[in-house]
């Protein structure tokens, strides 16, 4: 592939590298992204390029257990930094707060619904998790979840799943499923075309840092490429909040093994945001929670 200094067309470029994870999930997100690109620039050739992180490779360690968010976004950088690609699509929860220093954070898209959400086994369709019986078990691969969620819900059981979105419903799905329902992000069942399987949204856990959002990572000397995408882009209300909410994870150094769930919310007149926010012990024994407005 030819470097992105040689291209002549868009802002300096004749085909724009789009960087993602190979998951159906990430692929539905990267084309998004892609349709709002185009839309600004119909006449540029965009190509996408797709690869395996170690998080997607190792699917039988819980990710608590990892410490360290990069395992979905190593692979990436390294191609980026090589220049064999111009822009990364992530989902922004994935993202640590921390960039290497020759990556920035270009754009935040609009954020979809951050919210987590129940979904049951078809064997308790039309359930709400407080109906279910004591000992029923719930699939999460979330330390924040369940330390939320245990608190709430102290007599169900709580055991880790992993695999992408596809595998986890065949999990949940398969006739001698030992889940009563998997606890999974509405953005991600939606974007999925599965929001009919929500049973209800978790209004009283609060969600992860990002969730919802995509975040666009570039090269940091690379400017023809963030003057190019950066407006078309950027959805403002979604990068104020989650920006507020990532350094707000930077300033606790949280990350996938650090129970911290956040939830922004702007004013009607969209001029003020309100951020609340929880840290807990692992097992939900206890937790501090904040608000702040900004």
């Amino acid at each position: 592939m030819p470097p992105a200094t040689e291209s002549t067309s868009a802002a300096g470029h004749q085909v724009l590298r789009v960087g993602t994870r190979d998951s159906k999930l990430a692929l539905i997100q990267t084309d998004y992204v892609i349709q709002k690109i185009q839309a600004a620039y119909p006449a540029l050739t965009i190509k996408t390029e797709t690869m395996k992180t170690i998080g997607d490779k190792i699917q039988d360690i819980a990710m608590s257990k990892f410490g360290d968010k990069g395992l979905f976004t190593k692979e990436l950088e390294s191609a980026l930094e090589a220049n064999m690609i111009d822009i990364i699509v992530h989902s922004l929860k994935d993202m640590p707060t921390q960039l290497p220093e020759n990556m920035t954070l270009l754009a935040i898209t609009q954020r979809e619904d951050p919210r987590d959400a129940v979904i049951m086994s078809r064997r308790n369709l039309g359930k709400r998790i407080s109906d279910l019986p004591a000992g029923s078990v719930i699939g999460t691969g979330s330390v924040r979840r369940v330390a939320q969620l245990r608190r709430l819900y102290p007599c169900l059981v709580f055991q880790d799943i992993r695999g992408n979105l596809t595998t986890r419903m065949a999990k949940l799905d398969a006739e001698d499923s030992p889940y009563a329902a998997l606890i999974l992000a509405v953005a991600g069942m939606k974007r999925q075309g599965l929001g009919e399987r929500i049973s209800h949204p978790l209004d009283n856990v609060l969600h992860a840092v990002g969730q919802g959002a995509l975040g666009i990572e570039v090269r940091s000397d690379d400017s023809k490429t963030a003057e190019m995408l950066s407006g078309c882009l950027n959805h403002r209300e979604s990068r104020l909040a989650c920006l507020a909410e990532r350094e707000l994870m930077r300033r606790l150094e949280g990350g996938c093994s650090v129970p911290i769930g956040v939830r922004t919310a702007w004013s009607q007149d969209k001029r003020s945001l309100k951020l609340s926010a929880v840290v807990a012990s692992p097992d939900g024994a206890k937790e501090v929670r904040a608000c702040d407005e900004m």
